[in-house]
């Protein structure tokens, strides 16, 4: 398949590096040239920066992009690619955003956290398609299978809430993960003297129910300990911390005491 890329971010980056494997990547473009001449030496494709220069001679157009920048950038390509199948990689953007300007819309969603300094395990990260027409969707499912085992056809609404999921599951626990390291750098505590424990309670959550595995003091409604972590909290005059301590405790408790 010859495809083009729209966008030279980290979701383009991986998702070019994957496909080039089996596929042909005919050109990457970004508004800055510097950032897609970066990825296209990378994919030996042609870096460009003017939408007038889009070849329209291949079967695929995916646009990874920020969500907020999707609707300018397919209203500013449709024109020079009237009849091409034009996808978007966003999990919390409807189909609608494209097919609402162009017919041959159509969603390819990697459900997976990217990194430039980290590689991806294709095989196993699960890819989403939709598509307006039907025989898109069956492209969209050949090109996904030959990148991954796990391949879904989920709805806009499906999707958008396995993102919503995802940001609790992915963007909030790292930002736990951040939080808890604040804290012992204050201090000056081994911040690694927790990855037995965080790679612990990842194990167990993707093994077995969350709600089964919760554990601590506001599981057991331990008042006294709450109290003093909340004290300890306060002592550093951070709020945000103390703020964010109780609230998620009192989500804990009232999901676990109260429904005992």
């Amino acid at each position: 398949m010859k495809i083009t890329l729209i966008g030279a971010g980290r979701v383009a980056t991986h998702l070019a590096r994957a496909l080039k494997q089996q596929h042909q990547i005919v050109q990457v473009f970004s508004r800055d040239l510097q950032h897609a001449e970066t990825l296209a030496d990378q994919v030996n494709a042609q870096a460009i920066n003017q939408v007038n220069q889009l070849d329209p001679h291949v079967d695929l157009v995916i646009i990874a992009v920020s969500d907020q920048a999707i609707f300018s950038v397919i209203e500013s390509i449709t024109s020079y690619l009237p009849d091409n199948l034009i996808v978007h990689t966003s999990g919390s953007t409807s189909l609608s955003v494209l097919q609402n300007s162009h017919y041959r819309a159509g969603v390819f969603y990697p459900l997976q956290t990217f990194s430039f300094d980290r590689e991806v395990n294709w095989a196993e990260t699960p890819l989403f398609v939709e598509a307006a027409e039907q025989q898109d969707l069956a492209f969209l499912t050949e090109l996904a299978n030959s990148l991954s085992h796990r391949v879904y056809q989920y709805s806009s609404k499906q999707r958008q809430t396995l993102h919503l999921s995802a940001v609790f599951a992915c963007n909030f626990s790292n930002y736990c993960y951040d939080m808890a390291k604040q804290i012992v750098d204050a201090e000056q505590v081994d911040f690694s003297l927790l990855y037995p424990l965080i790679m612990e309670t990842a194990n167990k959550a993707t093994q077995n129910d969350p709600k089964q595995m919760q554990t601590g003091p506001a599981m057991r409604g331990d008042q006294n300990i709450l109290k003093m972590q909340r004290h300890l909290l306060a002592e550093t005059q951070r709020n945000d911390l103390e703020n964010i301590y109780a609230l998620m405790s009192e989500g804990i408790y009232k999901r676990h005491i109260n429904q005992e």
